[in-house]
């Protein structure tokens, strides 16, 4: 049976700890008539902006894992969102303000964007929330 990324369940839980520096939580979707977890307020404005979206017909957050070797280290990466488009275009979007990119991170949206490429998927590293214009992400 064939199941689409937008349908199975995330890899990894969405924790609320007292103290954390973080903040997840659900926000309902109306575009896939559930809820979508996210990590961060700039990660639920994305997803929010995404269901906004008239292109966007499935929203999805941490599906799966991509997993790559970085020289000789095991690295992987859960993208935040993948997002399923009204034509059937597939697109990963990650979720990070400009000043939070590291090296390791940058490595790791890299390593999506490539493996993106291979499978005729959009790649799109949101960092902070558009102000003014067009609200696609």
């Amino acid at each position: 049976m064939e199941r689409q990324f937008e349908d199975v369940p995330p890899v990894r839980g969405f924790r609320w700890n007292k103290g954390d520096r973080s903040f997840p939580g659900w926000y309902y979707a109306v575009t896939t008539g559930d809820h979508v977890g996210y990590k961060s307020w700039l990660e639920r404005d994305r997803l929010i902006l995404l269901d906004f979206d008239p292109d966007v017909v499935g929203i999805a957050s941490q599906r799966f894992w991509l997993h790559w070797r970085d020289g000789g280290a095991k690295r992987r990466h859960a993208p935040d969102y993948f997002v399923r488009l009204a034509d059937g275009r597939a697109r990963l979007v990650d979720v990070r303000a400009e000043d939070q990119v590291d090296e390791r991170t940058a490595e790791a949206f890299a390593a999506t964007e490539r493996a993106c490429s291979v499978v005729g998927w959009e790649f799109v590293h949101a960092g902070v929330r558009p102000e003014s214009g067009p609200t696609r992400p």
